[in-house]
């Protein structure tokens, strides 16, 4: 049985939208692959030297940065739900 409340389901939610790979110990937590697809056009694009790779770089540092805060604020608003 998995756990109940506020900060369970923002854990779900959070845990829904990414992939986790485990190999061995190491735990590799992946975007969702809409967002795997839309890191790849950029790599492609770059590649291609449609753009410049510093560009790309910036691009997908920028969107993982996004995803990881997203995750954060579900996290925090499950435990502050939680509180109350």
């Amino acid at each position: 049985m998995s756990p109940q409340g506020p900060r369970a389901a923002a854990e779900r939610v959070v845990s829904d939208n990414s992939l986790t790979v485990r190999i061995g110990d190491l735990r590799l937590e992946l975007p969702p692959t809409d967002q795997l697809v839309f890191l790849a056009g950029v790599g492609v694009l770059a590649a291609l030297d449609l753009i410049e790779w510093p560009l790309a770089l910036v691009i997908g540092i920028g969107h993982e940065l996004a995803r990881s805060h997203h995750g954060k604020v579900l996290r925090e608003f499950g435990e502050a739900l939680e509180k109350a």
